[in-house]
């Protein structure tokens, strides 16, 4: 099992079961605001064009639906996807109640998934804190460059270093970003630390290293804004022949 999945298809699983909305309802100081008020709502209303037009989206990542949904509400047409089939399966089911028309896969992008076509914007609502592994950070962002259209725009909003914060029983490795949490031994990747096994469950980087990172597969950084830069908008590189 990779070191992502068994958290994301407990939590998609408990979701479902208690009639929760979204991630951000399994954290009492982050949840309870509704459907329509996900996470990066604020972020989204404010870097993309209030009227779609028939634009296209990728959205990777995308649990119950809610950006989803929101985007295509606005006119855009969006293929959206998630590795989870209970979260598929929830965004579907909002959708359909709100006569909306997104496509909706089951899918890994880590695992090399995708749009299979090119889009003019590919969006990341919080899942690429997700992906620690330099490996499969690569074989996303190589892919968010390959699915844009030249020019296209990669809209991304992911948790960051936070200067300060307490990992309680985590573990924090100040070089590489990554958090390492208390895992089972057959976890993706998992290492034994004091005679404790932990995994990577997170990667919270700073401003410069995220920057460096993206524009390392392509992505040129035309806005990074937020309190600890994690609201990012770049745009895809020209390949050169």
């Amino acid at each position: 099992m990779k070191y992502y999945e068994r958290e994301h298809v407990e939590a998609y699983a408990r979701i479902r079961a208690e009639g929760l909305d979204q991630w951000n309802d399994l954290h009492a100081q982050d949840g309870a605001r509704g459907y329509e008020h996900f996470a990066a709502r604020e972020f989204l209303e404010r870097e993309l064009p209030e009227r779609g037009d028939g634009r296209t989206v990728f959205e990777y990542g995308c649990g119950t639906g809610g950006a989803a949904c929101f985007m295509a509400s606005r006119g855009y047409a969006v293929h959206a996807m998630d590795l989870v089939p209970d979260a598929i399966q929830m965004a579907r089911e909002r959708a359909s109640e709100r006569g909306l028309d997104v496509v909706f896969d089951v899918g890994d992008v880590c695992r090399g998934a995708g749009p299979g076509r090119t889009v003019d914007y590919v969006v990341d609502c919080f899942c690429l804190q997700s992906i620690v592994t330099d490996e499969d950070r690569s074989t996303v962002l190589d892919g968010v460059h390959r699915w844009l259209e030249p020019g296209g725009l990669f809209i991304l909003t992911t948790a960051m270093f936070e200067p300060g914060r307490e990992y309680g029983d985590d573990r924090y490795d100040p070089h590489t970003g990554i958090v390492w949490t208390p895992s089972p031994r057959d976890t993706e990747g998992a290492r034994l630390l004091d005679r404790t096994w932990f995994a990577p469950v997170r990667r919270h980087l700073k401003p410069d290293a995220l920057r460096r990172e993206l524009e390392r597969h392509g992505l040129d950084v035309i806005v990074q804004s937020g309190e600890f830069g994690g609201n990012v908008v770049c745009r895809r590189r020209a390949t050169t022949a």
